[in-house]
C-alpha cells in the first residue's frame, strides 16, 4: 500500500513488545498480550499530521501544592514576564464546569517557579469555575470564570501580582449577549496598546454566545464579532486566544476543529486546521506556535469529533502555519476519555513546555531532549 493511501484505516497486530512503533501506535506493557486497534493515518482528514517527531521528553507531574493540598481540574497556565509560571486550579475539584470553587476556602490562582516550587496563591471566594489564566506584558493577571451561581461567575477579573482586584468585566452571575455580559467566557488576550479581547463562550446550546468581545484598556466596550456557526468568522466553543508578533489574534474555535486568525478589528485573515482541535494556544516572541489538542476523537459525530487525529501538543509557525513537531498524548489510541493531554499550554524562557490538564494529572512539564 502506498503512503498516499494510508489514510484508510487498517488493523495492526503487535507481536512483540520490542517492535518499533509506527505513527499513532501506542506501546503496550511488557509481557502483555498482543493488542489489536486501528492505526492512525499519517495525516488526519482535516490535515493534522500524526507522524511528526517530538523534541521533548514525556511529561512529568509538576507543581507542588502547599499543606498537603491536592490538584483538581485545570485548563489554565501562563508564563509571566519575570519567568514564573501561574496556573489555575478548580479548588481541588474535578470537572470543567459547574460550581467547583463556590464553597471552597482554597485559592484557585497559584504561582510557581520553573522548578515547580510554590510561591503564592490568591482568589479564594471570587470564582465559581475558573477556566483560563492570562498574564499580560505588564505582569497583570487575568482569569476568565465560565461558571455561574447566584452573584458570582460569568466574569473576567484582572489582578495585580499580589492578588488585588483591579478590574472586572461582565455582570457577576448574569449570562447575556450584551455589551457588559458574557455567557461562559473562556480566556483573555491583551493587545500591546492595552485593548482587551475576551473569548465568549463555552456554551453548547444553539443560542449560546460564540463571539469575541473587545474592550479598551479601561474596560469600555468597543465592539464584538462572531456568532454560533461553522462558516468563516463563525465560532463554536471559542476556547482560547493568543496574539502573534504582528498583533494578529489567533482564536481557538474548538468545536469547529480549527484556528481562525483575525486582525484586531475582527477582519478574517486565515483558517488553519492542521494543528488539530485547539484547546489551548501559546505563541512565543519568535512566533513559534504551540497548540494543545486534548479532545480529538473518532466514533460518532458530535462533541469532540475530529477523526484520525492524534492528541497532543503540535508545534509550528504562527507566520506561515507550518507544523514541525508533535508532543504526543501518552494515552493509547483510540481515545475513550473525553479529555486527555493538556488543555492549557505555556512555555518558559528555556523552551520547556507546561501543560494544564482537566484530568487528575493536573500540571505537567515537558523538558527538551
Amino acid at each position: 500500500m502506498s503512503t498516499d493511501h494510508r489514510i484508510g484505516w487498517i488493523v495492526v497486530l503487535f507481536v512483540s513488545a520490542g517492535l518499533g512503533l509506527g505513527a499513532g501506535q501506542a506501546p503496550r506493557p511488557t509481557g502483555s498480550a498482543p493488542l489489536e486497534f486501528p492505526e492512525l493515518p499519517l495525516v488526519s482528514p482535516l490535515g493534522a499530521r500524526n507522524d511528526l517527531p517530538s523534541p521533548y521528553r514525556p511529561g512529568v507531574s509538576w507543581g507542588q501544592l502547599p499543606n498537603g493540598r491536592k490538584w483538581g481540574s485545570t485548563a489554565g497556565i501562563a508564563t509571566a514576564p519575570d519567568g514564573t509560571i501561574w496556573a489555575i486550579d478548580r479548588c481541588g475539584a474535578s470537572g470543567s464546569r459547574g460550581t467547583n470553587c463556590v464553597d471552597s476556602p482554597l485559592d484557585p490562582v497559584l504561582q510557581f517557579d520553573t522548578s515547580g516550587t510554590f510561591l503564592k496563591s490568591f482568589g479564594a471566594g471570587l470564582f465559581v469555575s475558573p477556566h483560563k489564566i492570562t498574564i499580560d506584558r505588564d505582569g497583570f493577571i487575568w482569569v476568565a470564570d465560565n461558571g455561574v451561581t447566584e452573584g458570582r461567575g460569568q466574569q473576567v477579573i484582572k489582578f495585580n501580582a499580589d492578588g488585588k482586584v483591579l478590574l472586572r468585566l461582565g455582570k457577576a452571575g448574569v449570562a447575556g449577549a450584551g455589551m457588559d455580559t458574557f455567557d461562559q467566557p473562556t480566556e483573555v488576550a491583551v493587545a500591546p496598546n492595552g485593548d482587551i479581547f475576551v473569548a465568549d463562550g463555552h456554551g453548547n446550546a444553539p443560542t449560546a454566545n460564540a463571539r469575541i468581545v473587545k474592550f479598551d484598556k479601561n474596560g469600555r466596550f468597543i465592539k464584538t464579532w462572531g456568532k454560533k456557526g461553522t462558516g468563516i468568522g463563525d465560532f463554536d466553543c471559542v476556547h482560547t486566544l493568543a496574539f502573534d508578533s504582528r498583533g494578529r489574534l489567533f482564536v481557538g474555535d474548538r468545536q469547529n476543529n480549527r484556528i481562525q486568525i483575525f486582525d484586531q478589528e475582527g477582519t478574517f485573515i486565515a483558517e488553519w486546521k492542521q494543528f488539530g482541535r485547539p484547546s489551548g494556544i501559546y505563541i512565543d516572541r519568535n512566533d513559534v506556535l504551540y497548540v494543545a489538542d486534548s479532545e480529538s476523537r473518532d466514533g460518532e459525530e458530535g462533541y469532540g469529533y475530529n477523526p484520525g487525529t492524534r492528541r497532543g501538543i503540535r508545534i509550528g509557525s504562527a507566520r506561515d502555519g507550518s507544523v514541525t513537531s508533535l508532543v504526543p498524548d501518552v494515552t493509547p489510541y483510540p481515545y475513550t476519555a473525553g479529555s486527555t493531554s493538556p488543555e492549557g499550554v505555556t512555555v518558559d524562557t528555556q523552551g520547556n513546555i507546561y501543560g494544564a490538564e482537566v484530568g487528575p494529572r493536573a500540571l505537567k512539564k515537558y523538558v527538551k531532549q
